[in-house]
């Protein structure tokens, strides 16, 4: 069967399936693993992805606001690739082409059934149930039990070294710098498992905007920062919107240096395999002396006052 994704974490979970031979095309998004790049694109932003951040906002809310789609699918070539299924999201409408959209794209497009797989992930159970999901469907069910039974091989790692600390800090996910948002859905619950006790989002909840007034109150021993679609450099033209926050530098998590930037982009905002190794990323910034897995540098960075200086 032919697959086109329209979600840079079904693609991942395609390939993390072995079914990388039967993808035949992708969004405008997917990056990962490096190939998929060389599939056609079937879909485009509407926004302009090179904005700040609050004209990004801005841009995406106003045509929200026009009950238009942010996105747009190229009816064209997938009219040419032929799938037998596509696969897409009803998560979030801001996050990657939705259901809705597909829907109204294939209606009369193809001259036979396509299938659609609609992926709704709000913690990491729902992400294992839509790796079995597609699996199934595309008849490799046992790659998912494999998939699956690695994954939980290296959770259990960290939660038996966990067994033997009992502070767990305070830990806030900014998941987008203005207006600012602290990362929800399964972010909290990947904070729990690494060791740390997630602030002003709820697991299984979509993520809410907050007024930096309520992380001061909360004042968190850890801050890591990992925007929605932002790498490590695209955060860093754009961290001076935390520092120059009224009460930033008062933070407990400032003052002892325990700042972090992490690649949202390609960990953190997928719901896919790399959720494990998002995890294992927090399991090093959290528990530093405890875990050395290996992504500092790429994964995440440490952020402190220094490095600002060298960058203004």
């Amino acid at each position: 069967m032919k697959i086109i994704s329209l979600l840079p974490a079904a693609t991942e979970i395609v390939w993390a399936l072995g079914l990388d031979h039967q993808l035949v095309g992708r969004s405008h998004e997917c990056d990962f693993p490096e190939s998929v790049k060389d599939l056609p694109v079937c879909s485009s932003a509407k926004f302009i992805s090179g904005s700040d951040s609050l004209e990004i906002d801005k841009q995406v809310k106003e045509i929200l606001t026009d009950a238009l789609s942010i996105y747009t699918i190229d009816k064209e070539m997938i009219r040419k690739l032929n799938p037998d299924v596509i696969i897409t999201q009803a998560q979030c409408e801001v996050c990657a082409v939705s259901l809705k959209d597909v829907e109204a794209a294939l209606d009369g497009l193809l001259d036979k059934e396509c299938r659609i797989i609609s992926l709704e992930p709000n913690v990491l159970s729902d992400v294992y149930n839509d790796i079995r999901n597609i699996a199934g469907i595309m008849n490799v069910s046992a790659r998912a039990d494999d998939l699956l039974e690695r994954a939980d091989e290296r959770l259990d790692i960290i939660l038996h070294k966990l067994k033997f600390l009992s502070e767990k800090p305070k830990v806030a996910c900014i998941e987008w710098l203005t207006p600012l948002m602290i990362a929800g859905n399964w972010t909290p619950e990947l904070v729990q498992i690494a060791g740390g006790n997630p602030i002003l989002s709820v697991n299984g909840k979509h993520s809410p905007f907050v007024d930096f007034k309520d992380v001061v109150k909360e004042d968190p021993d850890i801050i890591v920062v990992t925007p929605c679609g932002f790498s490590i450099p695209r955060t860093l033209q754009e961290i001076n919107l935390l520092l120059d926050l009224p009460g930033w530098q008062e933070l407990k998590a400032v003052k002892d240096n325990r700042i972090y930037i992490a690649d949202g982009n390609q960990y953190f905002n997928r719901s896919g395999p790399r959720l494990t190794d998002s995890i294992e990323i927090l399991a090093e910034i959290i528990n530093p002396k405890q875990f050395v897995f290996g992504y500092q540098g790429a994964g995440w960075i440490q952020f402190n006052v220094q490095m600002s200086k060298l960058d203004n």
